[in-house]
């Protein structure tokens, strides 16, 4: 039997839809109280939930079915021309594993993005504890990832280390050096961690396709898409 039928699941009301502007939205999350082990994250990412801060969610809404989860299988990932631009564009950064961000440096970054990035979003006007309720807030799983020239900081992503891979949950970075597109790089970097390590998956949260902010999803292929209960692959 499934660990997950043995855990309480909570619905929230319906508020207003964060990425369709005319959309009302539902969420399904994990009782907040439950201990979620590797088994059971693993079985969870394999059904759509995402993490977020200390909470373990998947999008249902009544009415749309639009927010689609995706993952990359990273053994047969081909890197397009784009791809191969943009690695060659960021070989002077140094790319390394931390085990907090929870620093001054982290926040001032952190701070710059979400006022040049989102400033019409959730997380805008950011402030400390909503930066360390979401981002800094790893547990077991959390893997934090810095990309610095030299020695500035450009970027940072956080992600969970899962059974088969990783499951991406944010990055930001430095608004400014727009050519480096450091957010696919990052991903670029998460996919070839992965690899190296012997995993399967990057999963990447959910993909819609009518919102523009989530097009850059769909640019990592194959790709799978879970849909109606199973992965599908799309080439």
């Amino acid at each position: 039997m499934s660990v997950i039928k043995n855990l309480k699941v909570f619905m929230t009301p319906p508020h207003a839809c964060s990425y369709l502007e005319d959309r009302e939205a539902t969420t399904l999350f994990i009782d907040p109280q439950a201990r979620i082990d590797a088994n059971t994250y693993a079985e969870l990412n394999e059904i759509g939930f995402r993490r977020s801060g200390e909470h373990f969610y998947t999008p249902h809404c009544k009415s749309c079915r639009d927010c689609i989860a995706t993952r990359v299988p990273v053994k047969h990932f081909e890197l397009s021309r784009k791809h191969r631009r943009l690695l060659n564009r960021n070989s002077d950064l140094q790319v390394m594993q931390v085990s907090s961000i929870d620093t001054d440096e982290h926040y001032a970054l952190y701070e710059k993005y979400i006022e040049h990035r989102h400033d019409e979003g959730d997380m805008y006007p950011p402030c400390r504890e909503q930066y360390r309720g979401f981002i800094c807030k790893g547990g077991e799983f959390g893997i934090f990832t810095e990309f610095r020239l030299g020695t500035e900081l450009l970027a940072v992503s956080i992600a969970d280390q899962v059974r088969g891979g990783r499951s991406a949950i944010y990055t930001f970075f430095d608004p400014e050096p727009g050519r480096r597109s450091l957010g696919s790089y990052a991903i670029l970097a998460a996919i070839q961690a992965i690899r190296e390590s012997g995993g399967e998956y990057l999963y990447l949260g959910y993909w819609i396709r009518s919102c523009r902010k989530m097009s850059y999803k769909i640019d990592y292929r194959p790709i799978e898409l879970y849909i109606e209960g199973r992965w599908q692959l799309l080439r």
